[in-house]
């Protein structure tokens, strides 16, 4: 269960639970390599859909990686939950139709193609920044 106030989680809940761009960092070789995705955040990791075959996912997988939003900051894992067509991702497949909806058919992905797959980057602690304000999260 998260740890933070409940302002806090309607913040996050606001910003991010919903399509958003989040630009994802990761930490690994010569020099930190920095990428714009769509994300939707739900109980304390981000959602995205991606290629099974790309270098940036054998890449996540292996190492820490940060995420960043709106007057956020976080670090976290990846973990590839497999193709977004098996029937045991059909309800976060569902949730992401549904809230990438405005792009998710434009043919930008074959989400019947199997290495189409639901990246969730799991987030242990963050800050978030609010009018002023700042909320120091954990997670887990």
């Amino acid at each position: 269960k998260p740890g933070f106030s409940e302002q806090a989680k309607t913040i996050m809940n606001e910003r991010f639970g919903r399509d958003r761009e989040i630009a994802r960092a990761l930490f690994g070789g010569d020099r930190p390599e920095v990428r714009t995705v769509n994300g939707y955040y739900e109980d304390g990791a981000f959602y995205v859909i991606t290629h099974a075959k790309s270098n940036k996912i054998r890449k996540l997988q292996a190492i820490p990686i940060a995420v960043a939003g709106e007057w956020f900051t976080a670090h976290g894992t990846a973990v590839l939950l497999g193709a977004f067509c098996r029937e045991e991702n059909a309800c976060p497949a569902q949730k992401l139709r549904d809230v990438f909806a405005a792009w998710i058919d434009s043919g930008h992905s074959d989400l019947t193609d199997e290495y189409t797959c639901i990246l969730r980057i799991s987030l242990p602690d963050g800050v978030l920044f609010s009018r002023g304000e700042r909320f120091e999260l954990t997670f887990a």
